[in-house]
């Protein structure tokens, strides 16, 4: 095991993270270091974008797997390494809003009709009609 690793390892230790965070940053540290085939300490913001680049472009990867991959560089960087530039230099992705299904009238009314039971459809029925969520619906 390196330095630069069991002094990350301790370091992600004293912040208490979770086993499966501290797996996943060193494992992307580790993948970092590997496309470069060099330590991180003699990479800079520019292999950073780069890197990030080739994940985007050349990996295909999701925005939520970048974002696990970027904070893992930062924490490298700003918390192991303290280089000045890290978060800056280091952008976190966007993750794409998404609108949710939204069901049209006929569907909604087949919905209530396929519920057999009078209770369940009054329910069902205030739940829709005043918009509520679940957890305000318990409440009621």
């Amino acid at each position: 095991m390196t330095l630069l690793r069991q002094r990350m390892l301790e370091d992600i230790g004293i912040r208490n993270f979770a086993e499966h965070t501290q797996q996943s940053y060193l494992q992307q540290v580790s993948l970092f270091a590997r496309h470069f085939a060099r330590s991180p300490n003699s990479l800079g913001p520019e292999q950073v974008r780069e890197y990030q680049v080739h994940l985007v472009e050349d990996r295909k990867l999701a925005p939520s797997s970048i974002s696990i991959a970027v904070s893992a560089l930062r924490f490298l960087y700003k918390v192991r390494l303290r280089q000045p530039w890290a978060i800056d230099d280091i952008p976190m992705p966007k993750k794409p809003f998404r609108l949710p299904a939204v069901l049209s009238p006929e569907e909604v009314t087949r919905f209530l009709e396929s519920v057999h039971r009078t209770k369940h459809r009054a329910i069902l029925t205030s739940l829709y009609a005043a918009g509520l969520r679940v957890s305000e619906a318990t409440h009621l």
